[in-house]
């Protein structure tokens, strides 16, 4: 799952949105140095992405891409989960999406001290472009993609891969919907176990 999913997976819980987003900066046992609630977040998010990419579905998802996008299709697939997640916020919020990003950029802000270095350059760009928000549009979920691809100098070809969405929008979807119950449900459990 992409930033979206696992900020809405972690519960109320500031810190631990943090520690799940910011999780893939952080190697090994570089956890041992943030806050408990953050190691929390930090866990959910292995736990998160290791179920993912284990899941049926999912994985179904990203074989319709592997022809074209090999390894990055599993990236682009996550992406894609958040433009439905966005997309659809009021069935899984009665917050409204933009107060929900809002309150958790505030937090971010809260908690600077605590953001890992990456999270700290990371941070203004996801504000100023709102990258959260953007999701609920194809557009966004495009201009995402592009600036992803960009950081593998074009390799990827990520850039590509929302016409990828649009010409299969209604067989993501129907994976999205099969597969987010599962995944909040498996975030339920861990969550309470840690």
């Amino acid at each position: 799952m992409n930033f979206l999913a696992h900020i809405y997976l972690s519960g109320e819980n500031d810190l631990i949105k943090i520690g799940n987003l910011m999780a893939d900066g952080i190697r090994g046992k570089q956890f041992e140095t943030y806050p408990l609630d953050i190691q929390k977040g930090i866990f959910l998010h292995r736990g998160i992405d290791t179920f993912t990419d284990a899941h049926p579905v999912f994985r179904q998802s990203t074989k319709r891409l592997h022809a074209k996008y090999h390894h990055y299709a599993g990236v682009i697939v996550d992406v894609f989960y958040d433009h439905f997640l966005a997309k659809n916020w009021t069935q899984f919020s009665e917050e409204p999406l933009i107060e929900y990003v809002n309150r958790f950029y505030t937090s971010l802000d809260e908690n600077y001290d605590s953001l890992s270095p990456k999270m700290v350059i990371m941070m203004p760009y996801m504000i100023e472009q709102n990258w959260l928000v953007s999701y609920q549009s194809i557009e966004g979920i495009h201009q995402i993609l592009t600036q992803m691809d960009s950081r593998t100098k074009n390799e990827s070809k990520m850039r590509f891969a929302s016409a990828d969405l649009t010409e299969l929008y209604s067989e993501f979807e129907c994976d999205f919907n099969l597969f987010f119950g599962d995944l909040q449900d498996y975030s339920t459990q861990k969550l309470s176990s840690l």
